[in-house]
C-alpha cells in the first residue's frame, strides 16, 4: 500500500519517497482529513507520473486529488523543457476546462423573488448537456481563425468589450496556437458546439457574495457582501476532446507505451516534432474554449438585461485548470525552463507577475474555486509561496468523492433537486442523470480543500460565493 509508505513532512505536506523508477518524490497537499478520502489509485497515479522523463522536483497532488487519467485530476508536474516529455494525459481530455467569474450590479435583494425567471432565462440562453449545439452559425474559416485567434475572435464579432479579454489569462489568446495541426474531426465538432455549456461537471451559476475575508484584495477584485456574481465553468467542448485522441494515438503509434508505468501516461518528447505538434493544437482547443466561453458571456448579458434592463456584469478573471504552459522556476538555485503540466489545478501566481492584468499585478491573480452545486464557491488570490511550493499551482475545486455511476445508483434526480430547493437553490439540467451525477454528496467538502489552499499559502482566501440558481447540461 502505497498510502503507508506517505511521510508526514509539513501540517499539510506528505512525502512519498522516491523508490524504484521514480525520477522525484510524490509530494501530497492534505490535511489529515482529507487524506482519509485520497484514494490508492489517486497515489500510485502521482507515483507513475514521478517516473516520466524530464520531471523535476517532485510530482505534486493538491487538495482536491482523485483519480483521473493517467495523471490523477489535481495533480501538477514540471518537465524540463528541453529533456523532458509532454503527455496528453497530464493536460486532460477536456482542454482548457475553465472557469470564469463575473461580477454584476445587482444584489441579493434584487433577484430573491426572480430566481426562477433567472434560470428559466439563463437555460434557455445557454446550450448545455451531452450533444446540445450551439445557436451561432459559423463557418469552417471561421472555426480557424477562433483556433488561432481565441475570444478576440468573439470580441471582433461583437460578443463582447476588449476589457473581458483583459481579465482573461493570457489575454483569451494563447499565441502558440495552430489551427494546421488540429484534425478535421476536431472542426467539425467545433463547428456544431460554440457557445455551449456540455454536461458533466460543466454549470453556469448565479451566486451571491456571502463573506468576504481580505477586504483591501476584493476591493481590487470589485466584490462586496451581498452582491451577485456569475460563474461559468466550461471547456473546449469535443474540439478538446478529439485533440487529445488524435494526439494519444498518434503518440502511441510513434512511441509505443510498453516501457510506461500506465499506458495513459503516453507522451512525447517537448522537443520532438509531434511534441510540438501537440503543444500547438493544445493551445488552439485553448483558444477555442476561449472563446466558447466570450459567447456564453453574451449570451447570459443579452438574457440577464431582459430581466433587469440596467444589467452590467463585468469579468472578474478568467483562468483555467487543465493545460501545459511554459514557465521558468528556480530549481537547485538556477532558473530552469519547464513545461508545467496542471491537470485540475488552477494556476496561482502572486503579485509582481507580468503576465497579469495591470490592475492584478500589485496583489497577484485571482482564483476560482467553485464548490458543487449546492455549496459555496471561492475567491482566492495566487501567492509567492505558491511559486516555491507547488509551481504556482493550487486547487481547482471540490474534487469527486464518488463516482459517477455510484452516483446514479444513490441518488434519484427529484431527491436532489427538491433537497436543493430547501436551500434556496434552483437548478435546471438537460437531464435528471446530470443532476444525480453531480450531487452535492459526490464531492469532497469544499470548505475543507480550501481552508488547506489557506493554510499552505498557495492560495489566500479572499470570498465566498453561496449559490441561488444553477444550470447544468
Amino acid at each position: 500500500m502505497l498510502k503507508e509508505k506517505l511521510i508526514k513532512v509539513g501540517e499539510y505536506e506528505y512525502e512519498l519517497p522516491k523508490e524504484g523508477a521514480m525520477n522525484v518524490p510524490g509530494k501530497i497537499f492534505a490535511s489529515e482529513k482529507l487524506m482519509e478520502g485520497i484514494e490508492e489509485k489517486s497515489i500510485e497515479q502521482v507515483r507513475n507520473v514521478a517516473m516520466l522523463p524530464g520531471i523535476v522536483k517532485y510530482s505534486i497532488a493538491m487538495p482536491d486529488v482523485h483519480q483521473g487519467y493517467g495523471f490523477a485530476i489535481g495533480g501538477v508536474a514540471a518537465f524540463d523543457a528541453e529533456k523532458g516529455v509532454i503527455s496528453p494525459g497530464g493536460v486532460g481530455y477536456d482542454i482548457s476546462c475553465s472557469v470564469r467569474t463575473l461580477r454584476t450590479n445587482l444584489t441579493l435583494k434584487d433577484v430573491e423573488k426572480k430566481k426562477q425567471e433567472i434560470v428559466n432565462a439563463l437555460y434557455n440562453a445557454v446550450p448545455s448537456g451531452v450533444g446540445k449545439g450551439t445557436k451561432i452559425r459559423i463557418s469552417k474559416e471561421d472555426m480557424i481563425n477562433i483556433l488561432n485567434k481565441g475570444a478576440e475572435w468573439a470580441i471582433e464579432k461583437g460578443y463582447g468589450k476588449k476589457e473581458d479579454v483583459e481579465k482573461t489569462e493570457e489575454g483569451g489568446r494563447m499565441k502558440d496556437a495552430d489551427a494546421s495541426e488540429v484534425s478535421d474531426r476536431a472542426i467539425s465538432r467545433g463547428l456544431q458546439q460554440l457557445g455551449s455549456l456540455g454536461s458533466g461537471n460543466h454549470f453556469l451559476e448565479m451566486q451571491y457574495v456571502e463573506k468576504i475575508f481580505e477586504k483591501d484584495v476584493a476591493d481590487v477584485f470589485g466584490l462586496k457582501e451581498g452582491q451577485i456574481t456569475l460563474m461559468i465553468h466550461c471547456g473546449s467542448r469535443g474540439v478538446g476532446h478529439q485533440i487529445a485522441s488524435d494526439y494519444i494515438k498518434l503518440m502511441e503509434d510513434e512511441y509505443g507505451y510498453e516501457q510506461l508505468p500506465d499506458r495513459e501516461l503516453i507522451n512525447a518528447p517537448i522537443n520532438s516534432e509531434l511534441g510540438k505538434k501537440y503543444w500547438k493544437a493544445m493551445n488552439a482547443a485553448a483558444n477555442f474554449a476561449f472563446c466558447n466561453k466570450q459567447i456564453i458571456t453574451y449570451f447570459v448579458r443579452e438574457a440577464m438585461k431582459k430581466l433587469f434592463p440596467e444589467f452590467e456584469a463585468d469579468v472578474v478573471y478568467d483562468i483555467c485548470h487543465n493545460i501545459a504552459k511554459m514557465e521558468e522556476y528556480v530549481i537547485d538555485g538556477k532558473k530552469v525552463k519547464v513545461c508545467t503540466h496542471r491537470k485540475g489545478a488552477t494556476r496561482s501566481y502572486g503579485p509582481g507577475r507580468k503576465e497579469l492584468p495591470e490592475v492584478y499585478k500589485k496583489i497577484g491573480q485571482p482564483i476560482n474555486i467553485p464548490g458543487s452545486m449546492g455549496t459555496a464557491s471561492y475567491i482566492l488570490v495566487g501567492t509567492k509561496k505558491a511559486e516555491e511550493l507547488s509551481f504556482n499551482s493550487t486547487a481547482h475545486g471540490a474534487g469527486r468523492s464518488m463516482s459517477r455511476s455510484a452516483a446514479i445508483r444513490q441518488f434519484r434526480g427529484e431527491q436532489v433537486k427538491a433537497e436543493l430547493e430547501k436551500q434556496g437553490i434552483l437548478i435546471k439540467a438537460g437531464s435528471w442523470k446530470g443532476i444525480v451525477e453531480e450531487a452535492p454528496q459526490v464531492y469532497k467538502n469544499v470548505d475543507e480543500v480550501v481552508r488547506v489552499s489557506h493554510e499552505l499559502g498557495i492560495g489566500n482566501l479572499v470570498a465566498r460565493l453561496k449559490p441561488l440558481v444553477v444550470v447544468k447540461g
